[in-house]
């Protein structure tokens, strides 16, 4: 397994931060030891994946590295990825850079090294050369082994893993996944149940949404207690509350619309002195102003005089004679 991949990585976000001030704020913010050492090593990888192709677009990889094998480990390949060095982090770049600096001999000895016999960057630099961090599985100041193991002989039951995995912090007890529980992480956390379990694991899924805490399996039949929003009945389990029938919830100028487990408050139409619904046709009465027409919707006084000035004004333009007059 790449040793990278086990600490936190901090890479470019998929959602580009466009906001100066949250921008800023991210690359002045300071990583863990172990977490900012990674985050220069992805940056460090990252660059030696843009730049694997050399001068060429394109192609047969196998050939150009026959053909040029002296840029793939030279000093013109290094400067060319050290010129982008930590552009492309999600955090903490200022970190980086003075990371980069202090490390620099550092990087150029590893780069000097044999590519074919060489250890990972992560490793060699991470986990050796600075100690910022831990191989896999080994936690704390001297790289302890993780030792809290599960009925099935893995650490912490394959259900969670050892606190300060991969860097030179925790306890090595565990720290279980979500939905698991106990000391090495064999048992389910409160609102999961369990949905599978033999001798060597236990699978752990999730209480249905109505359910408050413990339940005995899947659905709402299965909930010991309902959440807010739910009552229980004694055929179907926790059955949802329509809070707009029991009570009252909303205020005079918004009606209210039921949801899974809880309701909401939408704005009345802007002609209605309260309302059952959307629209100005479920108006209890009108606002001062409007009034009901014959299908019962409340209509602005003023467009009702505007459209009854234009229905009763005579069918000629205004100076022109009707034909009937000539």
């Amino acid at each position: 397994m790449i040793w990278w991949l086990m600490c936190p990585v901090v890479l470019a976000a998929k959602d580009k931060v466009t906001d100066p001030d949250k921008k800023a704020r991210r690359d002045a913010e300071k990583l863990p030891p172990c977490g900012a050492c990674n985050n220069l090593v992805n940056s460090f990888l990252l660059g030696m994946d843009r730049t694997k192709r050399g001068k060429f677009e394109g192609g047969d990889s196998a050939w150009e590295a026959k053909t040029q094998p002296k840029y793939a480990t030279s000093e013109v390949r290094l400067v060319e990825i050290v010129e982008e060095l930590c552009k492309e982090v999600e955090r903490g770049e200022a970190q980086c850079h003075a990371n980069h600096n202090t490390w620099e001999e550092h990087l150029e000895q590893w780069w000097g090294l044999d590519p074919d016999t060489r250890p990972s960057l992560q490793q060699w630099l991470c986990v050796e050369t600075v100690k910022y961090c831990c191989p896999a599985n080994h936690y704390g100041p001297t790289c302890a082994p993780c030792s809290v193991l599960g009925g099935n002989g893995e650490i912490c039951s394959s259900n969670g893993k050892c606190k300060g995995n991969g860097t030179r912090k925790g306890n090595g007890k565990c720290s279980c996944d979500t939905g698991y529980g106990g000391e090495v992480c064999n048992i389910c956390s409160n609102g999961f149940y369990e949905s599978f379990k033999d001798e060597s694991k236990i699978l752990c899924s999730s209480c249905h949404k109505s359910c408050n805490g413990p339940c005995s399996g899947p659905g709402p039949k299965a909930c010991t207690k309902c959440a807010n929003g739910y009552s229980m009945h004694t055929e179907h389990g926790c059955m949802d509350i329509d809070e707009c029938v029991v009570s009252i919830p909303c205020t005079n100028d918004k009606f209210c619309v039921n949801t899974e487990g809880t309701f909401r408050c939408v704005a009345c139409d802007k002609g209605c002195n309260g309302c059952s619904s959307d629209g100005p046709d479920n108006c209890k009465e009108c606002k001062e102003g409007w009034s009901k027409n014959k299908d019962g919707v409340c209509i602005n006084d003023n467009v009702k005089e505007i459209n009854s000035t234009e229905s009763s004004a005579p069918s000629g333009s205004a100076g022109e004679p009707n034909k009937d007059e000539l």
